[in-house]
């Protein structure tokens, strides 16, 4: 299992912006994708964005496409999540997650076998 830890949330307004990051450790990661989860309260778990282990392939879910951007820095076991135009519905947990198979490039929550505690993020109108 590879261990996952999420930072950078916070409380910003709507139109802002905010980076969350995801440091991973433990046992190897070569070859994992990454992705990025988030669940708003009263609400299911939702798939955001997620990138392949070279950075070559991301997918997104269409309410984030053209605002947020994922990224991932293998040297520093670091995966970046760049949110741009932020909107009160965008308010959730957001959840760092780890695959080691490359299906998990769909998005599917039941694909990603590691998480981190999540980090809040509140937009305010």
């Amino acid at each position: 299992q590879v261990q996952l830890a999420e930072s950078g949330g916070g409380l910003v307004q709507a139109g802002g912006s905010l980076r969350l990051s995801c440091a991973a450790s433990g046992r190897t990661w070569s070859g994992y994708v990454m992705g990025w989860f988030r669940q708003a309260p009263g609400k299911e778990r939702e798939f955001v964005a997620v990138i392949s282990w070279g950075g070559a392939t991301t997918n997104y879910a269409d309410a984030v496409k053209g605002r947020f951007t994922i990224s991932r820095d293998n040297a520093k076991s670091t995966v970046t999540l760049q949110m741009n135009s932020l909107k009160p519905e965008d308010t959730a947990v957001y959840y760092c997650a780890a695959a080691s198979i490359p299906r998990a490039l769909v998005g599917r929550i039941e694909d990603f076998g590691s998480w981190g505690q999540g980090t809040q993020v509140t937009v305010s109108s």
